[in-house]
């Protein structure tokens, strides 16, 4: 196997066709091990993985610590993302000022100089955009940042950024299971915007390894899944079983199948699924060798045509932006320091 390249953008942000999500690393698929997490990246860069995804939310720095720590003796063979714009109590703030303070705290507690991709991690409709890519604008001006990305923004949004500074990545949610974000796609072509599909395997369900939702451990956010729900959990096993006789016909797994899709959707986007395990690296990175031919991908959209069954969120947990304006403002009001158009997550476990 060797590891594919792919650009992102036309900034010249050029990594690896499969990347590595470390979100749950320490959060949101139960109690983690840091030794594990790092020894998990190690392994994923052995294996040709060069795009580490992280955030602050993600343990307020817990994760980029394991990250930064992981990636130390190969910083400059890869790249690391991460992003802005949650407060600790889970709302939301991408005032230029909070945007500065979580860089500086995300360079320390990588204990890097630069990153190569800050991303907004969700829209702030009480912020205008135009001031968040200004601001942006500034830190890659600067050296401490090298491109700009936006995560679960609409196609206006994504164009009133891309003016200001040019957007080199949008990351949402993308999937078999969930497809939503294909509405945006014309307007990535348009602008030639790379894309990176988190929860890529829909939050394991597309390993094969699915149990019903109360089997879970307390802090997993699969335990609230509406895909793992009664109703939900047998139509999505049953779909994910005949993908994976499609997959185990061609030689893969069905994570193998999953991804491959993914890669078979554009030249420019790069899952990032994430695992605490060294063999799951291991066969996710093998998806790059999995030819898809037009009668395997209409076998998949017969068995899937317009993803699984269930939302993505559990609805208190739905991502407050994403295809619809944001509308323009003149600034944060006084009284909302973290206000957004849905109720705020209720932990960082909901925010990929």
């Amino acid at each position: 196997m060797t590891m594919q390249k792919r650009q992102l953008g036309q900034q010249g942000l050029e990594t690896s066709a499969i990347g590595y999500g470390a979100m749950g690393i320490s959060i949101a698929y139960g109690p983690g091990d840091q030794q594990e997490g790092a020894a998990t990246i190690a392994k994923a860069y052995d294996l040709g993985v060069r795009f580490f995804d992280t955030a602050e939310l993600y343990g307020w720095g817990e994760n980029e610590k394991i990250v930064g720590q992981a990636v130390k003796g190969f910083r400059d063979d890869i790249q690391i993302a991460t992003k802005f714009g949650f407060t600790h109590d889970y709302g939301q703030d991408s005032r230029p000022e909070r945007i500065r303070e979580v860089l500086d705290n995300s360079l320390r507690y990588l204990g890097v100089d630069y990153v190569d991709l800050f991303y907004q991690h969700r829209v702030d409709p009480d912020v205008p955009i135009e001031d968040v890519a200004g601001t942006v604008k500034e830190l890659i001006d600067a050296g401490k940042v090298k491109y700009f990305g936006l995560s679960e923004a609409g196609p206006a949004t994504i164009r009133r950024a891309h003016a200001v500074q040019p957007v080199s990545v949008l990351q949402t949610e993308y999937s078999l299971f969930e497809r939503d974000v294909e509405a945006i796609f014309p307007t990535l072509t348009d602008l030639g915007i790379g894309f990176v599909p988190y929860s890529p395997l829909g939050r394991g369900f597309l390993t094969g390894t699915a149990r019903p939702a109360h089997e879970y451990d307390e802090t997993d956010m699969r335990r609230t899944d509406p895909r793992w729900q009664p109703g939900n959990f047998e139509k999505n096993l049953e779909a994910t079983a005949q993908l994976t006789e499609l997959a185990t016909s061609k030689g893969a797994t069905v994570a193998q199948l999953a991804l491959a899709w993914l890669l078979a959707q554009g030249e420019r986007i790069v899952p990032i699924p994430g695992t605490r395990s060294q063999a799951r690296i291991a066969e996710n990175v093998g998806a790059v060798d999995v030819t898809l031919t037009p009668n395997d991908l209409d076998l998949i959209a017969a068995i899937l045509p317009a993803g699984g069954h269930g939302a993505r969120y559990a609805e208190a947990n739905l991502p407050p932006v994403g295809l619809t304006p944001q509308t323009p403002c003149s600034g944060r009001s006084a009284t909302a320091s973290a206000s957004s158009t849905a109720s705020p997550p209720s932990s960082p476990s909901s925010v990929p």
